[in-house]
């Protein structure tokens, strides 16, 4: 591009020709000047054959009938060619009409220069206007607009301001045509003060200045400015235009100003605007996003004609309306009236299929993007990553992300968060030090999926690093980055430092208040999340769904069951929030835990839905069972009954359903790296001194009374049942912590399954006999061993 600066900084004082310029003698030959045409040429079958052209494919069908009849010499087959080559976006064969024309008329020149800026081929269009220079071409007004339209659809903002200073130079700087393309390039170059500063300066304005001043202001994010120069139209006498309504809709949207939405549909009513297809779609969109989704559907279904740009706002309506089911339903409506998807409606069904988790239909929707070509759009491969993600199929997902050869920021994003929320963080910090290593900018989404696997991993300084990275990018007063930072301190165990930044925090969203309520809860201080869930009801900012789940399961860890029934009638009468399975599933597990097993099992016969396998969950994990599956869970409340007929008829279901447990397997971090242990195993380079150590451990917390619960396991005789009890995984990462630490070292363990009883009463004698405090985070909460004793009071 520099050099094109430089042609155009210098174009009064060339005195060498570009490579691409025909080098001849030129006559001037302006627009208003006319060639004499005989008739022959002009009535000739093939000149009606072009003028009846409606494609490309079709010209190139004409294009021998001129040949032909040796008409390709003649200047009004030539100007029309040029022309429909420009038109239909083939600026090649176009310029193969125009380079051998020997007297080229200037209209040929500006038909050449509008259909390099129509593809829009920026850099083309610029040296092709350096070429007209050195052939003599005066420059016309309609020259400037349309590189300034390139120059608005590339984002190309310094070569906009060139253009800029080349049209004052040749006195258009008065032009009104001239100054509404240069407002509309200021407005899409993301300078919208500048617009409003070409705006201001003119002369004179008319219905097109105010609109492209309208919708720059809209799609730029300036809603209230949007509203606010609708305002001065009709204070300056101009009625609005179809185009001003559909400008100031989607700000109208960005503010939820329903009451001026019906009124601006009133008024499009009333001036006979309520048919076009363009305001209708832009009408379903308003109504939806202002959250009246019925009638949003109720305007779609009444419309007389609807294009695909309809369908998609129909479907996009749904999806943000966290109602995916009937966006496909819409999706599949379109397919049957057929109607052809673009890449939004592709993305649109993507999306809904994420939502769903519908993996099967997620692949239906893939291979229909691959037979519409749209499978190569990076678009759509984002979406396609992420749907794949959600659906908990990461393996293709990266496939996807491989084969990518243009990686945009919201690529890298997609399979950061991805392998994220797929509990495989590792990879996902893998991905995040790849996005580096390209350096590809991070943005606030980037770090927020980067401390959401930080959370998963659970490392302590991990969790340090990150923040010093956002805090060194000033993005930590990002209200989004900090919810995501208490989350993970909180997850971290370092309850004090989430409370911390999030007392710190100027602004707070839903999610905000939710993520340190919930991280009470899982750290068994229940009252402290009561205490904040009051406060956050003397606020502005009103509890979710996801906030009552969160209190309520906060409730059930800490035993405060009262409190959690008045939560959940509060939710339904006070709040009018329809109760989710995982709510009914938190109510079953806070009466269940309380061993008010009646009242749970009343509860569950008395649900208005049919109860989910997670309600029977959470009554069968009343029973306090060992960690793992249902069936795991059944077979141990049939040991407690010492119903060991149904213990062993279990099992054997398993057997050959091919069921197994899941494998205990827990972490601990040394020294900036972390160390995994499954049960029983002797993986671990340091197996032997582990176990050395840990088999002193256990003679020393049996002296101070611990006594391993030996009911726990069957089929063996008690000493080999004690042999494994204490192989079991959090104890080995114990000791290895406790052997590869200095006294008064806080031991952080992770484990993947919920803390069994024997293991939950071992940590509580080794916190005492130690002298060190114990954090393990098991599959549900958090639990602080300190002096024999454990945060959540033997109630988990």
């Amino acid at each position: 591009m520099s050099s094109q600066l430089v042609y155009i900084s210098t174009i009064t004082g060339i005195q060498n020709p570009p490579i691409s310029s025909s080098h001849h003698h030129h006559q001037h030959q302006y627009l208003s000047q006319r060639t004499y045409i005989p008739a022959k040429v002009y009535e000739h079958p093939a000149a009606l054959l072009l003028e009846r052209c409606s494609s490309l494919e079709r010209l190139r069908h004409v294009l021998p009938v001129v040949f032909k009849n040796g008409l390709y010499q003649e200047h009004l087959f030539q100007t029309k060619l040029v022309s429909l080559f420009c038109r239909y976006g083939s600026v090649v064969e176009a310029a193969r009409v125009f380079d051998p024309i020997d007297d080229k008329l200037d209209v040929l020149y500006h038909t050449m220069l509008k259909g390099y800026a129509k593809v829009p081929d920026l850099d083309k269009a610029v040296n092709f206007f350096v070429r007209m220079r050195y052939d003599d071409v005066e420059p016309v007004v309609y020259n400037f607009t349309y590189l300034l339209k390139a120059c608005g659809d590339e984002a190309e903002l310094r070569m906009g301001k060139e253009i800029h200073g080349l049209l004052v130079k040749n006195g258009f700087s008065l032009d009104l045509f001239a100054m509404t393309g240069l407002e509309n390039m200021y407005a899409k170059c993301r300078q919208v003060h500048e617009a409003r500063k070409v705006f201001d300066r003119m002369p004179e304005r008319d219905l097109v200045s105010w609109n492209t001043m309208v919708s720059g202001y809209s799609q730029n994010g300036f809603a209230r400015m949007a509203l606010e120069m609708v305002t001065l139209m009709c204070e300056e006498n101009l009625m609005p235009s179809f185009i001003t309504i559909v400008s100031v809709l989607p700000a109208v949207s960005a503010l939820g100003l329903i009451s001026i939405g019906k009124e601006i549909h009133g008024y499009a009513m009333r001036a006979g605007f309520d048919s076009l297809v363009n305001i209708s779609t832009a009408l379903v969109d308003m109504y939806a996003k202002c959250g009246s989704l019925g009638t949003a559907r109720r305007l779609f279904d009444g419309m007389l004609e609807r294009n695909v740009v309809s369908w998609n706002s129909m479907i996009d309506a749904y999806v943000q309306n966290e109602n995916p089911k009937e966006a496909m339903v819409i999706f599949q409506n379109m397919l049957d009236e057929g109607v052809k998807p673009t890449d939004v409606s592709i993305m649109g069904a993507l999306h809904a299929c994420a939502d769903l988790g519908d993996l099967e239909k997620g692949r239906l929707i893939h291979k229909l993007s691959v037979d519409l070509d749209l499978d190569r759009n990076v678009s759509v491969v984002n979406s396609l990553i992420s749907m794949y993600c959600k659906c908990k199929d990461v393996e293709r997902a990266a496939s996807l992300f491989r084969k990518l050869q243009t990686r945009t920021l919201v690529s890298w994003n997609a399979i950061i968060l991805g392998f994220a929320q797929n509990g495989r963080p590792i990879e996902a910090l893998n991905y995040f030090s790849q996005m580096r290593d390209w350096t590809v900018k991070p943005d606030t989404f980037t770090y927020v999926s980067v401390i959401t696997a930080l959370a998963e991993l659970s490392v302590t300084h991990q969790a340090k690093w990150i923040h010093g990275v956002v805090m060194r990018n000033c993005l930590d007063k990002n209200v989004f980055v900090a919810t995501a930072l208490v989350d993970m301190y909180a997850k971290c165990g370092a309850i004090t430092t989430a409370r911390k930044i999030f007392d710190m925090m100027s602004e707070r969203h839903v999610t905000t208040w939710n993520a340190m309520i919930d991280g009470y809860g899982t750290h068994g201080i229940g009252k402290a999340a009561l205490e904040l869930f009051e406060e956050m009801q003397k606020g502005t900012i009103k509890p979710n769904g996801v906030t009552f789940l969160s209190v309520i399961s906060a409730c059930s860890h800490s035993g405060l069951v009262e409190a959690g029934l008045q939560c959940f009638q509060m939710m339904k009468e006070s709040y009018r929030i329809e109760p989710s399975m995982d709510h009914y599933g938190a109510m079953v597990d806070l009466l269940g835990r309380a061993g008010r097993l009646n009242e749970a099992w009343d509860f569950i016969m008395q649900m208005p839905v049919k109860p989910a396998v997670n309600v029977y969950g959470a009554m069968l994990g009343a029973f306090e069972p060992d960690d793992g599956g249902y069936h795991v869970l059944l077979a141990n409340i049939y040991r407690a009954a010492s119903m060991w007929e149904k213990v062993g008829q279990v099992r054997v279901s398993m057997l050959r359903q091919g069921l197994r447990k899941t494998p205990g397997c827990s972490m601990v971090e040394i020294k900036n790296e972390v160390h995994s242990f499954f049960s029983g195993s002797t993986d671990h380079p340091n197996s032997k001194k582990i176990y050395a150590f840990l088999e002193k451990l256990m003679c020393k917390i049996k002296e101070a009374g611990y006594v391993p619960d030996t009911n726990l396991i069957l089929g063996v005789e008690d000493d080999i049942k004690e042999q494994l009890l204490s192989s079991h995984s959090e104890k080995l990462a114990i000791s290895f912590g406790l052997l590869n630490t200095t006294a008064g070292t806080t031991i952080h363990v992770r484990k993947n399954l919920r803390v069994c009883a024997d293991c939950h009463n071992a940590t509580k004698y080794i916190s005492l006999v130690t002298r060190r405090e114990i954090i393990v985070r098991d599959m549900q909460r958090f639990h602080h061993f300190k002096n024999g004793a454990c945060s959540c009071g033997d109630y988990w």
